[in-house]
């Protein structure tokens, strides 16, 4: 798979929108077109895939975000648009860790760095972060780390 598939296949997911009249999704993809395309002038190369999957992920964040605010403010349609963007963006991420399969990390983690109490929390992030980024939602992974080690 070479670098820069990713923001291929995006690009013709684009066209494939487009062509279907899917004003929406298209402008989801251009969007993150546009940011793909803004990090790479800063960066002044191409981004490979980790770092185009790390940024799908920060936007899909941001629209998180932005949907529990549009939710808690009562404004169910812009919460939807942002739902919908965020599943738009989720299909250009790798399969996804479940819950059961994060935990098992986690343990690992924890037995293999000894870790026992709160003050260990940055060490295991710090090595689940290595193996995890892009397979798992690290906010989910963090949360279950501290229970682990909070008990």
């Amino acid at each position: 798979m070479e670098d820069n598939s990713l923001k291929i296949l995006i690009e013709e997911a684009i066209k494939v929108s487009m062509k279907s009249g899917e004003k929406e999704k298209t402008t989801t993809l251009r969007m993150a077109m546009s940011e793909i395309k803004k990090q790479e002038i800063d960066k002044k190369s191409d981004l490979d895939n980790q770092e185009i999957t790390f940024l799908i992920q920060r936007m899909i964040k941001q629209r998180k975000d932005s949907s529990s605010h549009f939710q808690s403010a009562g404004r169910e349609e812009l919460a939807l648009k942002e739902e919908r963007e965020i599943e738009t963006l989720a299909e250009f991420l790798p399969a996804q860790l479940s819950e059961e399969e994060i935990s098992a990390f986690v343990k690992e983690a924890v037995e293999a760095l000894n870790a026992e109490t709160n003050q260990d929390i940055g060490r295991v992030m710090g090595t689940l972060k290595t193996n995890l980024q892009g397979k798992a939602d690290m906010s989910l992974v963090s949360k279950i780390v501290k229970e682990r080690l909070t008990k």
